[in-house]
């Protein structure tokens, strides 16, 4: 059985180092089993999230279409970029959105997060509030954790990890979300 993925970076920037550590972190998934669909927030735009907006209207028409993929999707994998040691506006915005839902559409989804910086600490603040704020949503997160420090320096031209230690562990996170997918499937 197949678990099915949805994958996103919460970096809007083309060469972000997360998006590579994201592209690295999909094949991994997919060579443990899993089937993963990537999508860009950049094509999901959203408001900066405001009751009075959602009161007006509703939930905008972009999260309304990422909640329907995710309502396809079993899994998580989410690139959390860090900013001032804290989540990317871009990735809290849209989990605020998307949880305002009326069907919980975090409920005992499975995740996994991964981080890259060109930090000597990886990313390992967003990181961990990327995971607390998942649980708190009902989410079932992996215990595997995938830092990248230095990413500045991490990927080959291909967009492969220079670090044998660091596929390693991106390969640790890919198995514990594609077998943890399936069991709870």
């Amino acid at each position: 059985m197949s678990s099915r993925i949805l994958a996103f970076a919460g970096s809007a920037r083309r060469d972000s180092l997360n998006r590579k550590l994201l592209a690295v972190a999909v094949k991994a998934v997919e060579a443990a089993g899993g089937a993963v669909t990537v999508i860009d927030l950049n094509d999901y735009a959203l408001p900066l999230y405001h009751g009075d907006l959602e009161d007006e209207n509703g939930l905008p028409e972009n999260a309304r279409r990422i909640l329907a993929l995710m309502s396809e999707h079993r899994g998580l994998l989410i690139a959390s970029p860090e900013y001032n040691s804290q989540l990317t506006p871009l990735l809290k915005n849209t989990i605020d959105w998307l949880s305002r839902a009326d069907d919980d559409p975090f409920e005992g989804k499975v995740a996994a997060v991964v981080a890259a910086s060109p930090g000597a600490l990886g990313g390992a603040r967003s990181l961990q509030h990327a995971r607390h704020l998942l649980l708190h949503l009902g989410c079932h997160v992996v215990p595997a954790q995938c830092l990248l420090p230095k990413a500045h320096e991490a990927f080959k031209e291909d967009g492969s990890l220079v670090n044998a230690r660091s596929q390693k562990s991106v390969e640790a996170l890919a198995r514990q979300l594609t077998e943890l997918t399936v069991r709870l499937a």
